[in-house]
């Protein structure tokens, strides 16, 4: 009998934790990064006065023809000189055109490597909690 009542409380415990795990997901929140102009020059600052969340995504919305998503480390960001995109150096990349990035807590820094984009403003840092 004791051990019928140990499977119960462990069926209870893993169903309490997928529906916590449900309720965390129901709690994230999309992101169109730039809204409806999308992943495109001038974004950068976009991000500011936002609340953003472990578990938020973020959606890039562009032309994959013309640009990408590079998630970089912050002296990358802040120079927009990439070295070693996506090989050495890093970075991930994404290229889709609809690219949707779930935040992790802390910063995480994104740009276009496109030469030129990142220094004309296509670059957001975003920090979540």
């Amino acid at each position: 009998m004791a051990r019928a009542g140990s499977v119960c409380v462990a069926v209870l415990g893993l169903l309490l934790a997928v529906c916590c795990g449900e309720i965390l997901v129901a709690d994230a929140k999309e992101w169109t990064v730039g809204d409806s102009k999308g992943w495109t020059f001038g974004v950068a600052g976009w991000e500011k006065g936002k609340a953003f969340k472990a578990g938020d995504v973020l959606v890039f919305n562009y032309d994959p023809k013309m640009h990408n998503v590079l998630q970089v480390d912050e002296a990358t960001y802040d120079s927009c000189q990439i070295v070693g995109a996506g090989a050495d150096g890093g970075e991930t990349a994404f290229n889709s055109g609809h690219d949707k990035i779930t935040l992790a807590a802390g910063k995480a820094y994104y740009i276009c490597s496109v030469p030129g984009h990142c220094a004309n403003g296509m670059k957001i840092a975003v920090d979540s909690q």
